[in-house]
């Protein structure tokens, strides 16, 4: 059978499911998405299995090549400098297969020697198996990688670093109905499940578009991620002096709940298909959502966490001598096809109109660190030749 076809889910899962429906008489989408994702034993990043790269279900900007992490290990080696040297932790949260600290590791060895031995590098990982996966890679730098919970880092100096983290968080669905917010509650319908339109389950969902001061059309559907919000105003008090960087798809509040977004931006990926039922292949997939930049700016803001950087990741690599790297690295190839092939995959991260460099969008704030211009946030007329 085409796997691509194959719709069935993890059937443990879905009875976990029905019973926590039964008991709760429906479910809001949240918990639904929580449940199907994050279920200590049977959720989709919690069970054993290839979710990144060619083998998986999707692509991720680190997946692509070496080069997206040595490049931030340029942002971060600056970040390291503006807080005077010394003791620099770097802490991932869901850091996947653990390449991109691997290449962040050997970009910062390869280029700063005296950063590299300053560095400490923190891994928040939610799953045992994903702890195990990234020990392996990490091997060759374990004197100064450990695994630890977001909470440990009380007091860090250095930077909060997360790649394609918060749009894996469950989101709460809402519609606008006659003027009014109504949520989607997840329910049992015979063999399956079904929606419901019911109120609010929280009065933070409607005080979430109150900040904004924006709500979604008149019979638009649309995403609130509640547990950005709370892990904003966390990582924001775990931070003592440094650095926020954030690196996800997503838009402002006015894109992201634009008239034209109808249905939202939820979507699930499987063996790089996407669709958009997340009521089939419970577990087996991915459930994923746009971010709203807007709402992390305004919450990190409330945390003393000032903007520093906004902008597409096209642009945010230029700055940080993307095209630069790309040359000399083609200069040492002697093979020509091989020499095409590198500049084919790397292209994957910049494209714009659509593509990786544009959707992916990046995030920097600071605590403590005034308002200095970071390497990333060059002109595009300083590191694009003129035609």
């Amino acid at each position: 059978m085409d796997s691509t076809l194959d719709t069935a889910g993890n059937p443990r899962l879905e009875e976990i499911i029905r019973r926590r429906i039964e008991e709760k008489d429906g479910i809001p989408f949240s918990e639904f998405m929580e449940l199907c994702l994050y279920h200590p034993e049977e959720g989709y990043y919690m069970a054993p299995g290839s979710r990144i790269g060619k083998s998986g279900d999707f692509f991720t900007s680190s997946s692509v090549h070496s080069l997206f992490g040595r490049l931030i290990s340029r942002q971060l080696r600056q970040m390291w400098e503006i807080l005077g040297g010394g003791l620099f932790t770097i802490a991932e949260q869901g850091a996947g297969e653990g390449h991109l600290a691997l290449d962040i590791l050997e970009g910062a060895a390869a280029e700063a020697p005296e950063f590299y031995r300053n560095l400490r590098y923190r891994i928040v990982e939610v799953s045992p198996e994903g702890r195990k996966r990234q020990a392996e890679v990490l091997g060759g730098h374990g004197n100064r990688v450990d695994w630890c919970e977001l909470d440990d880092l009380e007091g860090l100096e250095g930077c909060l670093l997360s790649n394609e983290l918060v749009d894996a968080f469950p989101v709460h669905l809402i519609e606008n109905r006659g003027g009014e917010l109504r949520e989607v509650f997840v329910i049992s319908r015979g063999e399956g499940f079904a929606e419901e339109l019911r109120s609010p389950s929280t009065s933070e969902i409607p005080a979430y578009f109150e900040r904004l001061g924006i709500s979604p059309a008149e019979g638009n559907r649309a995403e609130v991620n509640l547990k950005a919000v709370r892990w904003m105003r966390q990582i924001g008090g775990v931070l003592r002096r440094g650095f926020v960087m954030t690196i996800d798809y997503g838009y402002s509040a006015r894109d992201l709940f634009a008239p034209f977004r109808r249905e939202g931006t939820l979507m699930c990926y499987y063996r790089h298909i996407a669709g958009e039922n997340p009521y089939q292949r419970i577990g087996r997939q991915d459930i994923t959502a746009h971010i709203d930049f807007t709402t992390l700016e305004k919450v990190g803001e409330k945390e003393r966490l000032n903007p520093l950087y906004f902008g597409e990741q096209y642009r945010f690599l230029l700055g940080l001598g993307f095209l630069e790297t790309l040359m000399e690295m083609q200069e040492r190839e002697t093979d020509e096809n091989r020499a095409r092939d590198l500049r084919l995959t790397l292209k994957n991260l910049i494209v714009p109109e659509g593509g990786m460099g544009e959707i992916f969008k990046v995030l920097i704030q600071g605590k403590a660190v005034g308002h200095p211009e970071l390497l990333c946030g060059r002109p595009i007329s300083e590191v694009v030749p003129p035609v």
